[in-house]
């Protein structure tokens, strides 16, 4: 059973409804009490463009920014700490918010970051990589990326697995899913649900291989992927109705699922591509985050170092 002990809320200045601070108190409240951190990291860039300044005049504009947002992220918490909710506020001046924010739950022992995500134009996420696909490349802790949405009650949890998956890495990281989906679905009464794609024949296999069957093909996966998903099944011991096996490409099947279902948190790994590779292909995460219409909690394999 998961027992969060030190929940890190990553505060969104520009927004008023802070959707991620809301699922991290509901969280905490189901069956245990765990702290809160509310983390507001902050940068003026005009702090650059004070060379004229002496280093005193500097530092004195940067403290009256840090107390500024201080007094206004107590006010934003008092309503809750009235309410008996244990939050704790901290305010960083860091103009790299992926690294603050890692930094500080790995430092302080946090076991879940919590951020609320907004959409990001394809252009722009191809060349500004965003904060949300850096921490879901580098963070050694769950991450729960927050849509401002609330749960329903008894809400579905969808763990996005890859039964196909041969190497060492993705067989630990499919049990990590489960065994993460499985316990989250208990902490919030709600009922689990899997899904896991298989491809389909190249579409132009056929014209380069004449003798090649795409109808066999396709049914030959998909009754290996059965075999698969009843071997899951069993070792875990879920319900049959609630074991998804799709044809097409873990990003559609996700998001495909994830709809019909009306998931209230779909739970995948990240492998944490990065680099060139990471900037131009992008994780499944990634691809998957702005079309969701729900949360996202991305498991980092432990193997992997941040």
């Amino acid at each position: 059973m998961i027992k969060y002990k030190n929940i890190l809320v990553v505060i969104d200045p520009t927004q008023e409804d802070q959707a991620a601070l809301s699922r991290a108190i509901y969280l905490s409240q189901q069956k245990q009490h765990a702290p809160i951190k509310a983390l507001l990291t902050i940068y003026d860039f005009s702090y650059e463009m004070t060379s004229m300044l002496s280093s005193v005049e500097r530092e004195a504009m940067r403290a009256a920014v840090i107390a500024d947002r201080i007094e206004w992220l107590k006010r934003l918490v008092s309503q809750y700490q009235a309410d008996g909710v244990e939050i704790e506020t901290k305010v960083l001046w860091n103009n790299r918010l992926y690294e603050a924010i890692i930094n500080e739950a790995v430092e302080f022992g946090h076991d879940l970051i919590v951020k609320s995500t907004h959409s990001h134009p394809k252009l722009q996420s191809v060349i500004f990589t965003p904060t949300d696909w850096h921490l879901i490349r580098k963070s050694p802790i769950p991450l729960l990326l927050v849509k401002n949405r609330q749960w329903p009650d008894h809400g579905r949890v969808l763990a996005a697995v890859h039964l196909g998956a041969e190497d060492e890495l993705h067989l630990k990281l499919n049990d990590d899913i489960t065994c993460y989906s499985k316990d989250l679905a208990n902490l919030i009464n709600g009922e689990l649900h899997v899904v896991n794609a298989y491809p389909p024949a190249p579409a132009n296999i056929a014209i380069e291989l004449p003798d090649f069957d795409p109808e066999l093909y396709n049914q030959s996966v998909k009754e290996q992927h059965e075999t698969l998903v009843k071997e899951y099944i069993d070792k875990y011991g879920l319900e049959d109705a609630r074991v998804h096996l799709e044809e097409g490409l873990p990003d559609d099947a996700i998001i495909d699922t994830a709809f019909n279902l009306d998931a209230a948190v779909v739970v995948l790994g990240t492998c944490g591509r990065s680099g060139l590779s990471g900037a131009l292909i992008g994780n499944t995460a990634e691809h998957v985050i702005d079309q969701l219409d729900c949360d996202l909690l991305a498991l980092r394999p432990a193997a992997i170092e941040s």
